[in-house]
């Protein structure tokens, strides 16, 4: 008899549903990775900016960045400035080095990776709604800087 060499279609489909199964059990272990990944980072980056917002606090004179020397309000695009910037003590913004000795603080503003929306931008009040839009939350309060979603406000 002449019997021609190769898999047959039973042998095929066998192997195939293994590597079904495989896949199915492997990739949502890569999906908690990634998971895990966007948390750690949110945890990095949460150390970073509220070590060099202490930093800002103690350089100029115990105030925050963001504080509006004329009313005390927060103004976020003025908190993100000061922090990414040069600044003399008072906090006001420029490019001397000897004139402004003060910071950067940071090179870039970080984006929360679990926000809905404005990843990066920042809120300012004296309480926080935790509804992920912006990305991150100041209480002017307390000078507590933390993420502005529900699931990681605590942090």
């Amino acid at each position: 008899m002449n019997r021609k060499k190769g898999f047959t279609l039973v042998e095929i489909l066998i192997v195939v549903i293994i590597l079904g199964i495989l896949a199915a059990i492997v990739i949502p272990q890569f999906t908690e990775a990634s998971n895990d990944a966007r948390e750690s980072a949110l945890a990095s980056d949460l150390q970073t900016v509220r070590s060099q917002l202490e930093l800002y606090k103690v350089q100029h004179l115990e105030n925050y960045p963001g504080t509006d020397p004329d009313d005390g309000s927060f103004d976020a695009v003025l908190f993100k400035s000061q922090l990414t910037s040069r600044t003399n003590q008072s906090g006001t913004v420029g490019t001397d080095a000897s004139s402004y000795p003060y910071g950067p603080y940071l090179q870039t503003f970080p984006t929360n990776p679990f926000a809905s929306a404005n990843g990066n931008a920042v809120e300012g009040a004296a309480s926080q709604t935790a509804d992920g839009d912006p990305g991150w939350f100041f209480n002017t309060g307390t000078g507590k800087f933390s993420p502005n979603d529900s699931s990681h406000s605590s942090l």
